[in-house]
Formats: structure tokens, sequence, C-alpha cells
């Protein structure tokens, strides 16, 4: 397996310059949830002269497609591990994006979880303004409900919508199970972009961190926050030798969620709060509010004397 097409795109400078990814220019294609990743790389070895990115969310799948595009040979493709939302948002430029696919995404069935739903309004506009006009985005669905959820998400978001009932054509690990449990008939939606939505790339913000006077982890308790942006700790460990404490992080916003570790360790007279070097985050409002509760955990602290730095 070779690593070289993976994007560790939370390191590189965004939005990224796919055409320097790839050391050519050409038509860029992105698949959203690749899965087994067979697909992208059918796509791939059929169409050598255009440029493919697949993102996915899970580790698993990401090197079980870094093997086979390794097995296959193609050099004409990319990977990405992430949120496709967080990732349309900041790693593609405007009208970069010749056309989408997504082959059975999750329908999220149930009514309340129909808000981790993708192809919302929100998404579908923020997706059209990384296509090319006339460029198309092609969904295929098992479910029925999810087909009419996502027509109904459609107004305003400058796609032209036609559908059809097809036949197993993907071989895709979720129409082999469907196909095999007797399903035979699919929903393919085509997106077709018209009108151009103007959506600005998601910036970085500059985070501040903060220095404490001290530090007791025996007493540290940080509050978790819920609304906009939710904040859960979900688990503190401290080296005394290394005078250094971990909290685990977990930041949900928007379309985004992090996982990440933010560190207290103590240099000379002070304790410094930061995110933990190595960690993979993106510096967002919410990563800053998880900096913001630490740093006020230890202001209720006796004796304890927070100074912004």
């Amino acid at each position: 397996m070779s690593l070289q097409p993976f994007i560790p795109w939370m390191h590189s400078r965004r939005p990224i310059d796919w055409h320097q990814m790839f050391g050519r220019t050409a038509q860029l294609e992105l698949e959203i949830g690749f899965g087994l990743g067979d697909f992208l790389v059918q796509k791939a070895q059929a169409h050598p002269e255009k440029n493919f990115v697949g993102i996915e969310l899970r580790w698993v799948l990401v090197r079980r497609a870094l093997r086979k595009t390794a097995l296959a040979g193609v050099k004409n493709v990319r990977i990405v591990r992430a949120d496709v939302r967080a990732a349309v948002d900041r790693i593609f430029l405007e009208m970069s994006l010749q056309s989408a696919y997504a082959l059975f995404p999750c329908p999220w069935p149930k009514k309340r979880h129909i808000i981790h739903r993708l192809f919302s309004n929100a998404f579908l506009k923020a997706l059209n303004s990384r296509m090319v006009h006339d460029g198309k985005l092609l969904i295929v669905t098992d479910a029925c409900s999810y087909f009419k959820w996502i027509l109904s998400q459609l107004p305003g978001t400058g796609f032209e919508a036609n559908y059809k009932m097809v036949s197993p054509k993907f071989s895709t690990k979720y129409e082999r199970k469907w196909y095999k449990s007797g399903q035979e008939r699919f929903y393919e939606l085509s997106l077709i972009k018209r009108e151009h939505m103007k959506i600005p790339l998601k910036e970085d913000i500059s985070l501040i961190t903060h220095r404490a006077s001290c530090f007791d982890p025996e007493h540290f308790q940080p509050s978790n926050t819920r609304g906009d942006i939710s904040v859960e700790f979900k688990e503190t460990l401290y080296d005394p030798k290394q005078k250094k404490g971990m909290v685990r992080s977990v930041v949900s916003e928007e379309n985004l969620l992090q996982d990440f570790w933010i560190e207290i360790v103590k240099k000379e007279t002070l304790w410094h709060i930061r995110p933990a070097k190595g960690c993979g985050f993106i510096p967002t409002a919410g990563l800053q509010k998880a900096l913001d509760l630490i740093y006020e955990a230890t202001s209720r602290m006796n004796n304890c004397y927070p100074n912004r730095g």
C-alpha cells in the first residue's frame, strides 16, 4: 500500500491546488463516500485523462482504497479522509469540480437522525459553488424516503433535477447488498448546475491560547456546553513527571466534528493551554471555545489566577 495518493488536508495549504497535487491540469471529479473504493478506481482506469478525488470519513475504508489504488496502478486518484461537508467548505475552489458522485449514501431513516443526512439545502448550495456551470452531481439511493427528501432540499440550490429508476450497474457494496435482498431497482438522481451559488471558502481563525498560574488535575472539571457550538470533554490524562495534562475534546459546529487533544503543560512558572502538537485539527470558533472552557476551569480552582496569553 502506498500513501502517495493520500492528502493530509488538515496540514495542507487550503484551498488545495489540485493541479499541483496531480502534477497536471485536467478535469476534476469527486466521489463522495467511496466506500470500498471500487467505483473510484474503475472510473480512474476508464478515464486516465481526468483527475479524481475520493472523500471518505472512516480510516479503514481509506486504507482499503489506498491498497486498491496501488494494486490497480492508477496515478490519477487522490484520497482525502474527511467529513465531505467540511472538505467542500475548505479545500475546493469555486467552479473547480466538473462532476461529483454519491452512490448509496447513508439515508439516516429515523426522524431524529435526519439532521445527519447529506445533501441538505445548505450542502447542495456549497457543492454547487464548487462545480463548473453544467456540472453534474449523480446520487443513487435505495431509499425512497431519502430520495424524496433530497428533492425537497433542491429549491434555491441552482440545480436542475432529472431522475429515473435504474437496475444495478455500479457494483458497489450496498448495491450488491440490496440487490441480494430482493431490491432490483434504485433511484438515480442527476442534478445539473444551471445557476451559480456564490459560497465563500471557510477560513481558519487565529487561535488565542492561554496561560494559567496553576493547574490541579485532581480537581480539574471542565464544563461541557451544547448549542450552535457543542463541546464535550471525554477524558483527562496527567503525567506528573512531565507536568503535563491532556484533555480529549470533541467539538461539533456547523458541518464539522473534531476530536482532538488539548494539552496543559507547565513551562517555567505558568501552565500553557493549547492544542496538542501532532493532532489534526482545524482552527475554528469551536476549537477556540474548547480552549476557553479549559481556561475557565482552571480559574475556578482555589488560588489559581489565569493569565491570557
